[in-house]
């Protein structure tokens, strides 16, 4: 194949066909056939010399040429690509380090091996371009709703015709047995579209919770007009779903407007969920409030919140305990994602039994260690003294506040109980020395005795052991593992240290090390304040 004015339109003929068909720029398929007419080249002029080939965009002829680079001598290696400023000083009258000498050469005649690997150059560069096509026009399209056609399955997952590219619905991401046929119409969501070396790969979803909020979208006008936002989304694909909704206009319900005329609204998308149960809450800023909602069937009668723990105690009628927790716990765990609490349900009974527990070991432990009567110790839990450091550190004016109290008992109440503490203090801090516990763990604020002598009988005697604990290690979590969650015992959970609380004391002991400079701290708290104002 010889590159003659007979084939020079021809060129430019095929790019055009060639753009045309994979929707890429003709320009790229130039460009192709220039690397590949210079590789061509290339071989039959030698792989060390620097050919260059232009096709000219308007009448297709290519123009070959040998491009040698002016270098200093001692750098000169490649002859037939460079050469020296005093052998440049033929072809112009100052050559300077870094100038080109470009020469034009005859046009090649291409065999056929050469024409073959052309053609394998044109061909890969076109995949290319292809491919950069296709992830520019579907990585745009992450997070929305997409139809397609069924083409195949392979090894359970589906693999869906989307126009221009091929999408992949995993076997995990479909709802329950739903089962497909070649050239099915189908619809899933885009949850993500990545680059890789064969190619940008789509993955579908049907069973991602945002897919039935896109679904609400298309179905709700307001919701596309954001006059209702959808604000949290809990799915059991395929069995049951929660979702939350606001309204920013008071003449609009939110639930009103997602179940629609005689439900219409709802079907389209239970429909589309093969039957999924869809429950629709209105999102309240009161946490107590919008879980009472998100429990829905289930009556509540209280609502206690740890905001600390991030936990929430739930007391239901006896009668309404099975339905508050749902077959298989479903309920109460679709109510937990929606609001992102751990959720603990107790029926009436129980939370009367636990709450008289609690009353009697608090009263033990005021009438063993302060010795007081019973009804004394009784007294003083009803009017909400849970511990000893509160009777020891409160305001006196408290305890004169309780009703046959006077300032000489309150007096005495007090010193008991610091004598109490500071005996309870003493025998920790030598149990803990006992053990091996170096002073540095002692002088470290933030930690009582009791809780080194915890920390001691957990292996951590050191101010380094200390640091190099996690915060749910010291105040507890909780892990999920295959769907299950487990409790994690934190080492100085028993004294009501929070995670945060934690995280400052674990922090505070790595600064005193050296092992965080506090400068970098304070950096990166600025950056995240200014995303947050962001």
């Amino acid at each position: 194949m010889a590159i003659t004015s007979a084939n020079q339109l021809e060129l430019l003929q095929t790019a055009e066909a060639v753009a045309r068909e994979k929707m890429i720029d003709p320009d790229l398929v130039i460009q192709a056939m220039e690397d590949s007419l210079a590789r061509a080249a290339k071989s039959r002029y030698g792989s060390e010399m620097d050919i260059r080939v232009h096709i000219d965009r308007k009448t297709g002829r290519a123009t070959f040429t040998r491009v040698r680079t002016v270098v200093e001598d001692e750098a000169l290696e490649n002859y037939q690509a460079e050469l020296t400023v005093a052998q440049a000083k033929q072809y112009k009258p100052d050559p300077q380090v870094g100038d080109e000498i470009i020469d034009e050469v005859p046009p090649v005649d291409l065999g056929r091996i050469a024409a073959q690997s052309a053609k394998q150059v044109i061909l890969q560069r076109v995949r290319e371009a292809e491919r950069d096509r296709q992830f520019d026009e579907f990585k745009d399209r992450k997070g929305t709703i997409i139809n397609g056609v069924v083409k195949r399955e392979e090894y359970g997952n589906i693999i869906v015709d989307i126009g221009r590219g091929e999408a992949i619905l995993r076997r995990n991401e479909k709802i329950g047995r739903e089962s497909y046929r070649p050239n099915d119409r189908i619809r899933a969501y885009v949850k993500d579209v990545r680059r890789e070396t064969r190619g940008p790969q789509v993955f579908l979803s049907r069973t991602d919770p945002q897919f039935m909020a896109e679904l609400f979208k298309m179905e709700v006008p307001e919701i596309y007009d954001g006059i209702i936002e959808i604000k949290a989304v809990a799915r059991d694909p395929g069995s049951r779903a929660k979702i939350a909704v606001i309204s920013y206009d008071n003449s609009i319900d939110p639930v009103g407007a997602c179940v629609g005329m005689r439900g219409s609204r709802v079907q389209a998308v239970v429909g589309e969920l093969q039957g999924e149960k869809i429950d629709i809450i209105p999102w309240n800023e009161d946490q107590a409030t919008f879980l009472v909602n998100a429990l829905q069937p289930a009556e509540v009668s209280k609502v206690v919140v740890d905001e600390d723990a991030g936990k929430i105690e739930v007391v239901v009628p006896d009668e309404q305990l099975s339905l508050a927790i749902g077959r298989r716990g479903q309920n109460v765990r679709l109510a937990s994602q929606l609001t992102g609490l751990d959720i603990d349900i107790l029926t009436e009974a129980e939370e009367s039994s636990r709450r008289q527990a609690e009353f009697a070991e608090r009263t033990k432990l005021f009438v063993d260690a302060l010795d007081l009567d019973e009804f004394f110790a009784q007294l003083l839990v009803a009017e909400g003294f849970t511990n000893l450091e509160e009777v020891a550190y409160v305001d006196l004016d408290e305890l004169l506040s309780i009703e046959g109290v006077d300032e000489g008992t309150a007096e005495e109440l007090q010193a008991r109980a610091r004598d109490f503490i500071e005996e309870q203090n003493r025998k920790a801090i030598e149990a803990a020395k006992e053990m091996g516990v170096e002073q540095s763990l002692f002088d470290f604020e933030g930690l009582t005795p009791q809780m080194i002598e915890a920390l001691a009988k957990d292996g951590i005697k050191t101010l380094e052991d200390f640091a190099t604990c996690a915060d749910w290690e010291l105040a507890g979590g909780w892990t999920t593992v295959e769907g299950k969650r487990t409790k994690d015992d934190g080492i100085l959970e028993k004294f009501d240290l929070s995670l945060e609380d934690a995280q400052a004391l674990i922090m505070t002991a790595r600064i005193q090390l050296g092992w965080v400079d506090p400068s970098e701290l304070e950096a990166e708290d600025e950056a995240e304040e200014e995303e947050v104002e962001e």
